[in-house]
């Protein structure tokens, strides 16, 4: 349903069919056991994943008998991956530098509240201070006009010095007063948090004095594309006008009867090195697997030369990137190559159908969280498809008598 706690909540204490299914009061929501909303985070985080692909197992299972009718037919499976976005902004290096220093001084703020620190009374005044020299560096950067390398240079050393002098402070903090706020729970929680955003801090005015100062060129690997959402990827899609995406790589694998059998949340993990691992999985769940199609981008001569020793029986479709032997070419030009290349087609739809249906975005926060949130949803997805074929056969057999009806008459 694509909907946060909060509106989970509402279900929970007002949705009288929900009330029902829990077996809380369900004729009437106005009396009986009222839920939390802590209620609804704690219950949600039960769920691991192991068992929630368990329940996936079982439901793919459930629905391979509704639609399989008489025999048990053999799989013809379809890989393809998207991207599941973090909810997270477009990240800069310098946006990123503020946000980690911001925390900072929220972090100590509230610690000052529990006990008073000694020199940061005025926390509040330091973070506006530092958003507005990161808001006139971000105009500099983004404007454009007369001498804009040397504006854009004067306002980044103004801004590296401000945080630069913020985290002297925060080290001066940890290593002076810190050790006197270790008696409370809390503070200690807040205090790790402390350590892991002044490193975070540290890294982003090394990456800003390097890209700006020196004038380097940041390697991919070095880049962090959320303090808060550290697992986030910066993932490329497209060959000629590649577009960006900011999430997480999630590899599907649907059947002939459009339900989604197996999927992986890839970690910096391309295409063509997550082949092996996916057919690993299906086949210790099915054994009956007829063919494989992916698209170009898991297609490697490796890949294809694997899966030939390993499963000869298997009817696999990798469309070669680039030129084509003539034997390729005989290979690709082939009625049954042709018709399964273009049933592959039906992936995209699929994964189109789970992107309206609230995985195109995961709003959770922590990666655990977020693995838990792809499942939940791939599980909706296939009873979706399972509860229409149902139907489907359900309004069918109601016809028939209709039928025979009019052509008796």
């Amino acid at each position: 349903m694509n909907i946060s706690y909060d509106q989970l909540l509402d279900q929970a204490n007002y949705h009288t069919l929900l009330r029902g299914v829990l077996g809380v009061q369900p004729n009437d929501y106005t009396t009986g056991h009222q839920y939390s909303r802590q209620n609804i985070v704690d219950n949600v985080s039960l769920l691991d994943n192991e068992t929630i692909k368990q329940i996936n197992d079982l439901i793919v299972e459930m629905g391979h008998s509704v639609f399989k009718k008489k025999e048990a037919k053999a799989l013809r499976l379809k890989t393809d991956s998207f991207v599941v976005e973090t909810d997270t902004y477009f990240p800069t290096d310098y946006r990123l530098l503020y946000d980690s220093g911001g925390k900072c001084l929220e972090l100590i703020g509230k610690l000052n509240k529990k006990q008073p620190l000694t020199g940061w009374r005025q926390w509040k005044d330091t973070r506006k201070k530092l958003k507005g020299l990161y808001r006139t560096f971000d105009k500099a950067t983004s404007s454009g006009g007369k001498n804009k390398q040397e504006r854009e240079y004067n306002a980044c050393s103004n801004y590296l010095s401000a945080s630069k002098s913020l985290c002297q402070r925060v080290d001066t903090f940890l290593e002076e007063q810190a050790p006197l706020l270790v008696s409370n729970t809390c503070s200690i929680v807040m205090l790790v948090g402390l350590e892991w955003f002044r490193g975070i801090l540290d890294k982003h005015i090394s990456l800003l004095d390097r890209r700006i100062v020196n004038e380097e060129t940041i390697p991919h690997a070095e880049k962090i594309f959320s303090i808060f959402l550290p697992f986030t990827e910066w993932i490329n899609k497209g060959k000629m006008n590649p577009s960006v995406e900011i999430g997480k790589k999630l590899f599907v694998t649907t059947d002939q009867y459009h339900l989604i059998v197996d999927y992986q949340l890839g970690d910096r993990l391309n295409d063509q090195d997550a082949i092996v691992s996916i057919l690993d999985r299906i086949y210790t769940k099915y054994s009956a697997i007829a063919s494989l199609s992916t698209d170009k981008g898991f297609s490697t001569q490796a890949n294809k030369a694997i899966i030939h020793e390993l499963l000869p029986e298997l009817e696999v479709v990798m469309p070669k990137k680039g030129k084509r032997n003539q034997a390729e070419e005989k290979e690709e030009r082939s009625k049954s190559f042709k018709q399964l290349k273009n049933a592959h087609s039906a992936v995209e739809s699929n994964i189109n159908e789970l992107e309206h249906r609230g995985l195109d975005r995961c709003p959770d926060r922590s990666v655990i969280n977020f693995s838990k949130y792809v499942g939940l949803a791939i599980g909706a997805y296939n009873l979706h498809k399972i509860g229409k074929e149902l139907i489907s056969i359900q309004c069918s057999k109601n016809k028939k008598p209709q039928e025979a009806m009019r052509k008796a008459a």
